[in-house]
């Protein structure tokens, strides 16, 4: 993942980006997981380069990961890269043995 530096740090605005087709596997069946990842975030000095987190995204592709660890780690870098004022990532994943998952992680965490 890549930062560039944000040129409109004197206002608060709202970035929602949707990754429909992040693929992970599951750790304990090395089945493939489909998610849809949703990263909505207020820039602090920093804002995401896009292809750069099309790229840092299908490096899971191939990682054996649960849901839960896969959305959090994603928000741990993600917030010490960036840097942002809030962010929430949210993952979506496709159906499993009858199950849906949804994982969100906030930062801060005081977020409603």
């Amino acid at each position: 993942m890549e930062r560039i530096d944000n040129r409109h740090k004197n206002r608060d605005y709202e970035v929602t980006i949707r990754a429909p087709e992040f693929t992970c596997l599951c750790p304990m069946t090395s089945q493939p997981d489909f998610a849809e990842i949703t990263i909505t975030y207020v820039p602090g000095p920093y804002i995401v380069e896009l292809k750069s987190l099309k790229i840092y995204l299908h490096g899971y592709r191939n990682q054996g990961i649960f849901h839960e660890e896969a959305v959090n780690r994603i928000m741990n870098d993600f917030v010490e890269l960036i840097q942002p004022k809030r962010v929430e990532i949210v993952g979506k994943f496709n159906v499993r043995g009858g199950i849906y998952t949804t994982v969100s992680a906030k930062h801060p965490q005081s977020l409603e």
